[in-house]
């Protein structure tokens, strides 16, 4: 199953690849489940960030080793997040992060993720709860990088 949202934000894409930090990673957990970061080394190739979801007995690990990053022609920082250790029902997860140029100042912030239980019925299910996890992110990237700017209306003359 594929997702992809994509947020505009006030500042240029390499502050916004250095402003992807530990601290940055706990604003951006959603409410629940609840979860517990275990481990976080960074957004670089060979990184690994390990959470704990759940409370009482209803608990999971979540692995994630960073398995790309870099800088495209065209200014796009990026990075790679696949999940080696999932919490069910997920049998298989990749995030591409990207922080993109954004044509009219600062850039867009892209979440796109692939992921799949296995099951086309229960990815369906899970689709709507992923978005809404994801769509989370949106005003916390805003409050970190910055709104942008609202470009004025151009009014006909006349």
């Amino acid at each position: 199953m594929h997702l992809y949202l994509r947020t505009h934000v006030a500042a240029a894409p390499a502050q916004v690849w250095q402003g992807f930090t530990r601290d940055l990673f706990l604003a951006l957990a959603p409410p629940f489940p609840p979860f517990r970061l275990l481990r976080f080394d960074g957004c670089h190739r060979g990184d690994e960030v390990h959470i704990e979801l759940g409370a009482g007995p209803a608990r999971f690990r979540w692995t994630s080793l960073i398995t790309d990053h870099g800088t495209t022609p065209d200014g796009t920082y990026f990075f790679v997040d696949e999940g080696r250790q999932l919490p069910p029902p997920l049998r298989y997860w990749q995030h591409r992060h990207l922080m993109q140029p954004a044509p009219d100042g600062g850039c867009y912030i892209i979440e796109d993720l692939e992921f799949t239980s296995g099951s086309k019925l229960l990815d369906r299910l899970l689709w709507p709860a992923m978005w809404a996890q994801f769509a989370w992110r949106k005003p916390i990237y805003r409050r970190w990088f910055g709104r942008p700017a609202k470009v004025p209306a151009v009014l006909p003359a006349g």
